[in-house]
């Protein structure tokens, strides 16, 4: 069974975010998905099938399925205009979030993703130690947002895994404005097993809504500042964001399962 590894939101490799991909003939079972994500260990392994005219798209973690995942739909849809229907410019995902569509513009991969709506929190102590300084702000959606002032410092903080794993939301993104970019952020997913998510696509259906409300503009460039490091970007149209992104391909490899 051949498995592709792209990076995405990135031209290079060794940056963005890695995600394994594997082209089915059909369903798999659940536990050999999991099996298989947890095999990988990164943060997402994409499984996925042509179903009409439309392919059904799974994503796991090594903590378990999730709902959205961003880098891990762009690198799905990079191997199938670059691998399986080359002929093509548009795909539909069938997902757990609904349909999702990714449209190939040159060497960039535009994917169309629903905004998560944003419900202002209270900033808490147990935030503060989590994250190792008071938010301005927090929001939830799926996943918590921390807002901060200061950019050098969401790029260089070492938050508390433990404390992040306690606090309320799936993940936790904490972000400020950026100098070159709109925005910059780092993403975390303790609870599902995974420490920092390089460039978080879902995370950036939380961040994209409230830059653009804040800067009074719907078009938001904007950096993951991980290590690996990734660029997406997005227009908000709506309850909608256009989030768009290179990717590169890392590996191709044959994996021996029943």
């Amino acid at each position: 069974m051949k498995q592709y590894v792209v990076d995405a939101f990135t031209d290079k490799v060794f940056h963005g975010n890695p995600a394994a991909v594997l082209v089915l003939d059909g369903p798999m079972d659940e536990d050999l998905m999991q099996s298989i994500t947890i095999e990988n260990n990164l943060s997402e392994t994409a499984f996925t099938y042509k179903n009409g005219d439309k392919y059904n798209l799974r994503w796991f973690t090594p903590g378990g399925e999730i709902d959205l995942c961003g880098h891990a739909t762009l690198g799905t849809a990079y191997v199938i205009f670059n691998f399986v229907e080359p002929e093509i410019t548009e795909v539909t995902f069938s997902t757990m979030s609904g349909d999702l569509t990714v449209v190939r513009k040159d060497d960039m991969y535009e994917l169309v993703f629903p905004a998560y709506n944003l419900e202002e929190v209270e900033v808490t102590d147990a935030m503060e130690a989590a994250i190792g300084r008071r938010p301005l702000k927090a929001f939830m959606g799926r996943d918590l947002l921390a807002v901060l002032d200061d950019e050098e410092f969401v790029r260089n903080v070492e938050v508390d895994q433990a404390k992040v794993a306690e606090l309320d939301g799936l993940l936790l993104h904490i972000t400020a404005p950026g100098k070159d970019e709109d925005c910059v952020s780092r993403s975390y997913a303790p609870k599902l097993s995974v420490a920092e998510d390089p460039v978080c696509g879902s995370g950036h259906c939380h961040i994209v809504p409230y830059w653009a409300q804040e800067k009074g503009n719907n078009d938001i460039v904007a950096y993951q500042a991980s290590k690996r490091g990734g660029t997406l970007y997005c227009t908000v149209e709506g309850d909608i964001i256009k989030m768009a992104g290179k990717a590169a391909l890392y590996s191709t490899a044959e994996i021996n399962v029943e």
